[in-house]
């Protein structure tokens, strides 16, 4: 158990709160099997279109539909860190979660330490590669039950990227606290060393379950319930 004082909690998912099997091996694949079908039926919709637009552009290709829909499939197979497509993927996702029964994966101890916290009144934040919708609807539909009141927010790749020490400091900054006052939670060295570069502390998650290697840089945890905060 480490002691770690802090005035608000900012944590990444996969690999730290959830298992990274499961969105590589259960929303991954769904997004790819639905993401033609979906397109077609909302290509209309001004949010849809502004993301296939924003693929394109992204991608350097023309705004075409076809090429545009290959181009994403070829960047879910990369897991290509794509503002773009992670929106379009929590489009998709949405349908999973709320209308085929799919629940998001979380750690029993994430669950308990998220709950522990947010009781003793430590605000929560989440900050995942993964869109603001999809953050959204994994806490809302996960394997225990709706857990999106533990949360005071949520950041994605639109404040910036997640190996870029701005984007932290920008977090700190939306969220009212300084940064040495903020600990963030993951699982990817580089984005702790972005973290403690942009002056937050962080902590490495490092789950055997996940192959995560252990950093030599950073403190490491093997799960969020080996964390006692005070402040």
């Amino acid at each position: 158990m480490i002691d770690v004082r802090a005035r608000a909690i900012v944590i990444d998912i996969e690999g730290t709160a959830g298992s990274i099997a499961f969105v590589r091996d259960v929303l991954f694949p769904y997004a790819d099997e639905h993401l033609d079908a979906f397109v077609a039926r909302h290509r209309d919709e001004p949010e849809v279109r502004r993301w296939m637009t924003e693929a394109a552009r992204e991608g350097g290709i023309a705004a075409d539909e076809t090429a545009t829909l290959a181009m994403l499939h070829g960047w879910m197979r990369d897991d290509r860190k794509s503002t773009a497509l992670k929106a379009l993927q929590g489009m998709i996702w949405a349908q999973g979660f709320t209308h085929s029964g799919v629940r998001g994966h979380l750690y029993d101890d994430a669950v308990a330490a998220l709950r522990d916290w947010h009781a003793a009144g430590f605000p929560l934040y989440v900050y995942s590669s993964g869109s603001v919708q999809a953050q959204k609807l994994l806490f809302g539909h996960s394997v225990a039950g709706d857990l999106l009141p533990l949360f005071s927010g949520f950041f994605d790749t639109t404040i910036g990227s997640k190996r870029e020490a701005a984007s932290y400091a920008s977090i700190a900054r939306e969220i009212g606290e300084a940064a040495g006052a903020v600990v963030f939670f993951s699982d990817i060295e580089a984005e702790l060393d972005a973290a403690r570069a942009a002056g937050m502390q962080a902590i490495q998650v490092a789950r055997k379950s996940d192959g995560t290697l252990p950093s030599r840089v950073h403190q490491v945890i093997g799960g969020l319930d080996e964390v006692r905060l005070l402040r």
